[in-house]
């Protein structure tokens, strides 16, 4: 057992790990932190090895999620705020955030954490307060739970045909097993604090005859990061790092200079005299070449 649990340890050390030199600032931390209101869920798109598992998994960028609480001295019912404190001995003026990752299990850590990643807010549409309460009530009741490893292959197995998979080989999702009431993934813990209001993700809609519409919450197990940014029932918010929006006009944006591109960065990106050529040979080779040229002199 004490191997087992050894080398259990150096896979999820190994499965944590992130490139050092991958510094990518596509949002702003500091307008998405003062943006932010309990009971938001953050996405993050990961960049360490099982962020990338997942999110080959579930065909998204989205690899976690994460649910906003604020701060303790902002939430009001007592018990509430005792559980989280006692499980943070941080300043009790961070923000907060409950989530539910490998090598930590559930737990609260500070949005700090995550001011150099990709985030992006979910926010439920027409939460009322005492509900936003209830649901991080339930998050904050599953602090201490261990994270579900099992889970992530048994997710990944699930989206393999059944028809071609051995039946040992195939997804134990739906079969009860003595300490499943004890683990938990981040989607899924979220996905359950949400169903404990009955607020919808991604339900199932069926006409029930004369009784009309009637929706069936979607299996919490069965919960990934993207669907908080699919579900019509969250709304979307992005606060890039350059936001012509509010700023100027996106053709005022700093494509040009004297940057070079280090590393693998060369293999996604281009720079813009390479981005020129390739325009001109697409220009060369197509049809509105002429027509093009001709617009842009008379502009």
């Amino acid at each position: 057992m004490q191997l087992f649990k050894s080398l259990a340890g150096l896979l999820t050390q190994w499965l944590m790990q992130q490139p050092e030199d991958d510094k990518r600032p596509l949002c702003d931390f500091e307008r998405i932190r003062h943006e932010l209101k309990p009971c938001d869920v953050v996405l993050v798109e990961g960049k360490s090895r099982v962020s990338n598992v997942i999110k080959q998994i579930t065909q998204s960028p989205w690899s976690h999620a994460m649910l906003y609480v604020g701060r303790l001295h902002d939430i009001e019912d007592n018990r509430i705020r005792q559980t989280i404190k006692e499980s943070y001995n941080g300043s009790p003026d961070d923000q907060l955030i409950i989530e539910s990752e490998l090598g930590f299990g559930t737990v609260v850590h500070p949005l700090s954490r995550y001011e150099n990643d990709h985030l992006r807010i979910c926010r439920p549409n027409g939460l009322n307060y005492s509900d936003s309460q209830q649901v991080i009530h339930y998050a904050a009741s599953r602090l201490g739970l261990d994270y579900n490893v099992r889970h992530v292959l048994d997710l990944a197995r699930f989206f393999f045909p059944y028809s071609i998979m051995p039946r040992r080989w195939r997804s134990s999702l739906f079969q009860h097993s003595p300490g499943d009431e004890t683990k938990t993934v981040c989607s899924s813990m979220i996905a359950e604090a949400f169903g404990f209001i009955h607020f919808p993700i991604l339900p199932l809609v069926k006409m029930n005859g004369e009784k009309g519409v009637q929706l069936f919450q979607r299996n919490p197990k069965l919960c990934t990061p993207s669907d908080f940014d699919y579900s019509p029932y969250f709304q979307i918010i992005k606060y890039p790092f350059l936001d012509y929006t509010h700023h100027s006009d996106y053709k005022l944006l700093p494509w040009h200079g004297h940057g070079a591109l280090e590393g693998k960065e060369g293999d996604l990106y281009v720079t813009p005299d390479k981005m020129k050529e390739l325009q001109q040979m697409g220009l060369s080779s197509g049809s509105g070449s002429e027509n093009l040229d001709n617009r842009n002199t008379l502009n």
